[in-house]
């Protein structure tokens, strides 16, 4: 185990080095100076598409056509992608960003998510723009088949790159890491054996999962914002509690945002560039902008256009990083507790505990236990169809029970290195993505500006069958 550690140690200090931050970020401003700050501007606009998308009625002025079109709604593509994206990351995330990087670094995740958010946009466009149906007749898509289909045969080797980092860093990201925090954080408040919840988890996910994307859309259609807003619900709470150092807490965040933070009681200090590599590392971990995971659920939604649901898609890295991780952030910067040197759950549990004594512990738990339960609903569909990219239609069962059975292992696993594997496989998924959003960005920009412009812009399938 510690040469695995060692090895994955010096991989992670490579591939969340300068270089992926600068790619991350460098590819999201290039992405929304191209649109026009376009994401931001018609953030309103995404709103009222994902409202009018809750069941998939037919949008006024858009035909209506019965072949080709997705699975699931797009309200229910979103709040797939959303609930792989709330997760651990949301409440452990952030908290092990400020512990590491200080109040500065949420400032850079909020810097992510603003450049992120066109990141997304652009992911889900070109997931619809260039999906296509398999041989059970299901649309399936993602950074594989905008490689295939979009930047053709001769980067497929880059799509496979993609699908093999997506297939397993879903066992990492979407499975162990999320079993374990639900493991730790029920074993802490209830004194509920790892083992114990391992079971249930898998037991749940199980009957979930083997149905595959229509039950998984269902189950977090109705999960994701009922656990969101309970869980903005509680944070306001805290923060009414706390109002006096509100003020404060942004002052601490834009000062060392840009500022080194000295040591101060149990808090280590952290350098400016801690403060970015923590808050954009997190940033990412948590809304999964530039990660080319979204996309896959956003490729399933019942829509006949890719920039509608790129709209859509966008407000899952607002929603996740400027809402939910925001809360998250002042809840620990209004208490004092960051400062005696704890990370992680415990921490963000501990900040909850200072405000409402008592209850605060156990509103963390259970929110962690129903987000990381969604988040393993949510990978096991994107770990699956990059799976089936790698090895067909056939193999998606065999993926599914493997997935399940991962469950419980993660629960009783050392917590660290598989934060660390995860943390590592997250960053080489984003790579091929990337590359692909560049090259593909001339598609982007055109599909968007067709689109305001008020003409016709096709999903894959009927791309397809115009080629045939």
């Amino acid at each position: 185990m510690e040469t695995l550690t060692t090895i994955f140690t010096a991989i992670n200090s490579v591939v969340w080095g300068p270089l992926m931050l600068i790619l991350l970020l460098g590819v999201g401003l290039y992405l929304q100076v191209g649109l026009k700050l376009m994401p931001i501007r018609k953030l309103g606009t995404g709103l009222k598409l994902m409202w009018q998308g809750r069941d998939a009625k037919p949008v006024p002025g858009e035909k209506k056509k019965a072949e080709g079109e997705g699975e699931i709604s797009p309200f229910n593509a979103l709040m797939t992608a959303l609930s792989a994206t709330i997760g651990t990351g949301n409440i452990a995330g952030v908290a092990t960003a400020i512990a590491l990087g200080g109040p500065g670094a949420v400032f850079w995740m909020w810097f992510t998510a603003l450049v992120g958010m066109a990141t997304k946009f652009a992911e889900a466009l070109l997931a619809v723009r260039y999906r296509e149906i398999d041989s059970t007749g299901y649309h399936i898509g993602g950074p594989m088949f905008y490689i295939k289909n979009g930047l053709g045969k001769k980067w497929l080797w880059l799509g496979g790159m993609f699908a093999f980092f997506g297939a397993i860093a879903a066992f990492g990201i979407g499975n162990t890491v999320q079993s374990n925090s639900v493991a730790d954080a029920l074993n802490s408040t209830f004194d509920i054996p790892h083992w114990l919840t391992g079971v249930v988890l898998m037991v749940l996910a199980g009957a979930v999962i083997l149905g595959g994307i229509k039950r998984i859309a269902k189950v977090a259609g109705k999960l994701v914002p009922i656990m969101g807003i309970l869980y903005v619900v509680a944070g306001l709470m805290v923060l009414f509690v706390n109002a006096s150092q509100i003020g404060d807490a942004f002052r601490l965040i834009f000062y060392y945002a840009f500022n080194p933070h000295a040591a101060m009681g149990g808090f280590a200090g952290a350098a400016v560039m801690a403060a970015i590599r923590f808050g954009v590392a997190r940033g990412i971990f948590s809304n999964e902008a530039g990660l080319g995971s979204s996309p896959i659920a956003h490729a399933a939604a019942k829509t006949r256009n890719p920039v509608r649901q790129g709209l859509i898609a966008m407000l899952g890295t607002f929603i996740d990083t400027i809402v939910v991780c925001s809360i998250t952030a002042l809840v620990i910067l209004t208490s004092t507790v960051w400062i005696d040197g704890e990370q992680g759950a415990t921490l963000t549990a501990l900040s909850f505990d200072a405000a409402l004594p008592g209850y605060g512990n156990q509103i963390v738990s259970l929110a962690l236990a129903v987000f990381a339960f969604t988040t393993l609903l949510g990978w096991s569909f994107y770990g699956e169809k990059c799976f089936q990219f790698l090895f067909g239609t056939r193999s998606i069962m065999l993926y599914r029970v493997l997935f399940v059975l991962a469950i419980p292992l993660g629960a009783m696993a050392q917590l660290g290195f598989i934060w660390l594997m995860a943390d590592t496989f997250n960053a080489m998924m984003a790579i091929p993505n990337l590359i692909a959003l560049a090259l593909l960005s001339p598609v982007v920009f055109k599909l968007t500006k067709d689109y305001f412009d008020g003409k016709e812009v096709l999903p894959g399938e009927d791309i397809m069958h115009h080629r045939d």
